[in-house]
């Protein structure tokens, strides 16, 4: 007897696990993002794995299919935005910004990081609150490098300065940053604005007595 449509096998085209995987990527950027929303509203230790399904508008089940817990899902979004992060860094600390004049170099350097920050608030939330072992090392890293960045800069404007000298002029900065960082993302619009400015008028007072006045090579 010849086999009928409903006696077959059902096809799976090779398009189908496609399909399916970029729905469970989908899914994923989707709750992430309702990460995000949360752990900048109530911060990490607070938040819960229910708030994040309800932000993204799914069961927990669903939730559960992706991620066992709340420390996976900000493992998962905390070393996106590191990376981001990273690549921000490279591009702010680009070598040709070095011949810059110090207000413009200020501005070279200071405006992409501060926009990564603004545009991405979960970044702040989970690197200084989250107490994430793996995110917390990571950022250790990401800040020991950056160290290492400002350091350079200092040194081409500076070059009789120690590696101490150097040092503790990059931590100065870096906390003066992470202070006044604070305050900007609090505010929007005009006012951040102002803080902005504010800050780089801070650290050009704070840096001008000590550079030399030959343009750097």
């Amino acid at each position: 007897m010849p086999r009928t449509t409903a006696d077959k096998p059902t096809e799976i085209t090779e398009s189908t696990p496609r399909r399916r995987q970029a729905r469970g990527e989908r899914r994923i950027s989707q709750l992430l993002a309702a990460a995000a929303g949360v752990f900048c509203r109530t911060g990490y230790a607070a938040a819960s794995t229910s708030a994040i399904a309800r932000e993204a508008g799914v069961s927990p089940g669903t939730l559960y299919q992706f991620f066992p817990n709340k420390e996976a899902i900000a493992v998962e979004l905390g070393g996106q935005l590191l990376q981001r992060a990273h690549e921000m860094h490279g591009q702010a600390f680009l070598p040709e910004n070095l011949q810059r004049p110090l207000p413009q170099l200020l501005d070279a350097v200071l405006d992409p990081v501060i926009a990564f920050n603004c545009e991405n608030p979960a970044f702040w939330a989970l690197m200084h609150g989250s107490g994430i072992p793996g995110i917390a090392q990571e950022h250790e890293e990401l800040h020991a490098g950056l160290i290492t960045r400002v350091e350079g800069v200092l040194h081409s404007f500076t070059p009789e300065a120690t590696p101490a000298d150097l040092e503790r002029t990059s931590n100065m900065i870096l906390g003066i940053f992470k202070s006044s960082l604070d305050l900007i993302l609090a505010h929007e619009g005009a006012e951040r604005a102002a803080y902005i400015a504010e800050l780089k008028t801070v650290l050009l007072r704070y840096l001008e007595p000590m550079i030399t006045t030959t343009h750097p090579r």
